[in-house]
């Protein structure tokens, strides 16, 4: 018989939360860049919404106070620059309603659709997630695969398609890079849109299958799939304002605040920290 893997303590991984800056008093995202995006949603800049509603809208302090009071940045809007925090606290305990949220989704044997905005670093962790589910008796679903939309950039709208990675949808660019970082042909794009989320729905649909019991995602997976009211739980850094408005309107069952730009590997500790409270494999009884 296979050992089960050692289970991770809970202060243990606070101090792993620190120490690789997923969480913690100085977080890798600047004070000034957060700022700019809490701006930018209050004026309802649709690249930040990730298809929330426009309104009501909150104004700069109401923002600042929000994510304060979800995240932890700092509260003082005279703090204008340098870092930022993550409360580990607050990063920990919304694992745990993850892994509660996971757990009722298993008990159910209900079906999931497991998405990312950000497949080079946090695919995997979605990934460890849908398999664990999929091991419990639920169904995963991978629908429009192929799937092509023109996305919505600062640079112009862009050529992508939906594509599978190891059981979680992304998205990939069509055409050419527009300069040093872009995504060129078949890469792997980041995005914040709620457009693949809403595609994919549209596909299960079509294929006479009824809606997800869970969503697992982030950015624009969280927010479109809240906002056409089906479960959804994920990750958010602390500049992404919307994943917690929306938790804190009630559209998104569970957000965790996280530093969502480190390397893959980083985020196994925590994925497994999950399904060990979720009591899933590989940690199961």
């Amino acid at each position: 018989m296979t050992a089960r893997p050692a289970r991770i303590d809970r202060g243990e991984l606070r101090d792993y939360l620190v120490k690789h800056r997923l969480a913690g008093p100085e977080v890798p995202t600047p004070r000034q860049n957060n700022l700019r995006h809490y701006r930018l949603f209050a004026q309802g800049d649709p690249r930040t919404l990730m298809g929330l509603d426009p309104l009501p809208r909150r104004d700069e302090a109401a923002v600042l106070a929000l994510m304060a009071d979800r995240v932890g940045v700092n509260p003082d809007p005279r703090h204008l620059q340098g870092p930022d925090s993550i409360d580990p606290d607050r990063t920990l305990d919304a694992l745990d309603r993850l892994a509660a949220l996971l757990r009722r989704t298993a008990d159910r044997r209900g079906s999931v659709l497991a998405g990312t905005g950000h497949p080079t670093k946090l695919a995997d962790f979605h990934r460890a997630l849908s398999e664990a589910l999929e091991a419990a008796g639920c169904t995963v679903h991978t629908p429009a695969r192929g799937t092509r939309f023109r996305e919505p950039t600062p640079e112009g709208e862009r050529p992508r398609h939906i594509d599978v990675l190891d059981g979680v949808l992304v998205v990939r660019a069509l055409d050419g890079p527009d300069g040093p970082g872009r995504p060129g042909p078949g890469d792997l794009a980041h995005t914040h849109s709620p457009l693949p989320v809403r595609l994919a729905l549209a596909a299960l649909a079509d294929a006479g299958h009824r809606p997800p019991d869970l969503v697992l995602g982030d950015h624009g997976w969280l927010c479109g799939a809240g906002r056409l009211g089906i479960p959804a739980g994920g990750v958010a850094d602390c500049n992404d304002v919307a994943p917690f408005a929306a938790e804190a309107d009630g559209l998104v069952e569970v957000v965790v605040p996280l530093e969502d730009g480190s390397a893959p590997s980083c985020y196994v500790p925590l994925s497994d920290y999950v399904l060990q409270r979720a009591d899933l494999a590989p940690y199961n009884r």
